[in-house]
């Protein structure tokens, strides 16, 4: 929605870049405008790398001109600036004394995951295609349509003469989903000006249909924390040969030994508290068995977790560190003995958890001292952010506006974002899209068919304007 208040001129009215100023009478769930900018931005390749020599520059600086001219409001009114090469860093100056003092930061990133085979997509998957229901592509949920959702509501703010009290960052990165560092980059620059962001606000939960069993309403799942994300090698030797002289557990056969314990011995279970809470406010809202149930969680947290690690993956991805792997790689001829075997160990540690106690428990794990590990890269948990105070209940109170039927609760997210940079300079992290996310839009995110519904893209632009307008 490109303008929040009654137009006077008419629904047909149009700002100085052609979109039309949609007033308050249209449906509340309407796309307008964001629809077509959302389509070019896919359009862009913008496929992040870890080698540098695979990134298409020319794509990231053809979406970021487009920005430019999608939005000429903004970039008029905001100060923008390039961080590490292609991530962007806006301002938009507060008008109070001391503006800077209570600053905010909103983010998104626009780099996607390679988008696989494009004859597996019902429609190409950088075609931006619009069926009047869903608009098509890589990136529409992960992560360039928050990307426009915010600068569709900041463009009908600045369009409308608003201006914010407190200073508010846009910061936007460009390779999130190699855990790069250009988020890292945008934190030290403001850390370095000495501005402490109030509230910091990015990708994550979403409004989720069908999340959690015995839940029928959906559930605004709002991460106050990340789990932390590690990578492992496993590596085996032995001096190899020849295929037809195969020795008693080679490189190949103790690698897989290792993976089959680390299958077979999952990571102790914990309920965290953060967990606890989410099913006292989903307890309400369940049927009797349930809500008694969900209302007794300190007495019943035992059962509880055990329950929980058998209701399925993300269920029991909840309760416990996981290890996922995810590459394996073994002699380069099929007649030849692998001199060396390896696998990469994928390790989402649970809050309260470290990295070295993980990795000591994996080598308990294990139990074999000729497998080898090496830690790739990683980090351990975020810090939990409040599910109480001001931060919290603006949140709060812009999703009850946008989303009524919504039940609004905590959670621990399972992957990563760039926000988890930022908790050195902020204690109000938060993580939130705000889009609806039925089971199978969840599923399409770094996979086949991703889409967005266009009615819940109208609904996010919403969102960000009644944000702005609540910092």
């Amino acid at each position: 929605m490109r303008n929040p208040l009654p137009n006077p001129a008419g629904a047909d009215a149009r700002d100085s870049a052609g979109h039309a100023l949609i007033s308050d009478a249209e449906a509340p769930g309407s796309a307008g405008p964001a629809a077509a900018s959302l389509a070019e931005l896919v359009g862009y390749r913008t496929v992040s790398s870890r080698g540098q020599d695979a990134v298409e520059a020319a794509e990231f600086e053809a979406f970021i001109a487009a920005l430019r001219r999608l939005y000429p409001a903004v970039h008029a009114a905001l100060d923008l600036e390039r961080v590490n090469g292609h991530a962007l860093l806006y301002r938009w100056p507060g008008t109070a004394p001391a503006a800077g003092e209570r600053a905010s930061v909103l983010m998104a990133h626009y780099d996607v995951v390679p988008a696989g085979e494009p004859g597996e997509w019902t429609h190409a998957p950088f075609s931006g295609h619009n069926d009047g229901t869903f608009l098509w592509g890589r990136g529409t949920l992960d992560d360039k349509g928050q990307l426009v959702a915010i600068l569709e509501a900041a463009e009908s703010l600045v369009l409308a003469g608003y201006a914010p009290a407190h200073d508010l960052y846009f910061s936007f990165g460009n390779n999130e989903e190699t855990a790069g560092s250009s988020a890292q980059a945008a934190a030290d620059l403001l850390a370095g000006r000495g501005v402490k962001p109030w509230l910091v606000l990015d990708e994550g939960g979403a409004v989720a249909g069908g999340a959690f069993p015995g839940v029928s309403r959906p559930a605004a799942v709002v991460g106050v924390a990340e789990k932390g994300i590690l990578d492992v090698e496993l590596l085996t030797r032995d001096p190899g040969g020849h295929a037809s002289t195969p020795p008693r557990m080679g490189a190949t056969a103790r690698l897989a030994r290792a993976i089959t314990r680390i299958e077979r011995s999952p990571f102790p279970q914990s309920l965290p508290e953060v967990t606890a809470e989410m099913l006292r406010r989903f307890g309400p809202h369940t049927p009797p068995p349930l809500r008694a149930v969900f209302a007794n969680v300190a007495l019943l947290r035992a059962p509880l977790t055990w329950l929980f690690g058998r209701l399925g993956n993300e269920t029991n991805a909840m309760t416990r560190t996981t290890v996922a792997i995810t590459t394996l790689e073994g002699s380069a001829g099929a007649n030849v003995l692998a001199a060396t075997a390896k696998a990469n160990a994928n390790i989402r540690i649970a809050v309260g958890e470290t990295v070295e106690g993980t990795m000591a428990h994996l080598r308990k794990i294990i139990r074999d001292p000729k497998v080898e590990l090496r830690v790739v890269e990683g980090n351990g948990p975020s810090p939990v952010s409040p599910s109480s105070g001001a931060q919290w209940d603006l949140l709060a109170d812009c999703i009850g506006q946008v989303f009524p039927e919504a039940i609004i609760t905590p959670y621990i997210m399972m992957g990563g974002t760039d926000s988890r940079r930022f908790t050195g300079i902020c204690g109000a992290v938060y993580r939130f899209a705000p889009f609806f996310m039925d089971v199978a839009a969840r599923g399409s995110i770094h996979a086949v068919d991703e889409k967005i519904a266009l009615d819940t893209l109208g609904q996010g632009v919403r969102f960000y304007e009644t944000l702005i307008r609540g910092l």
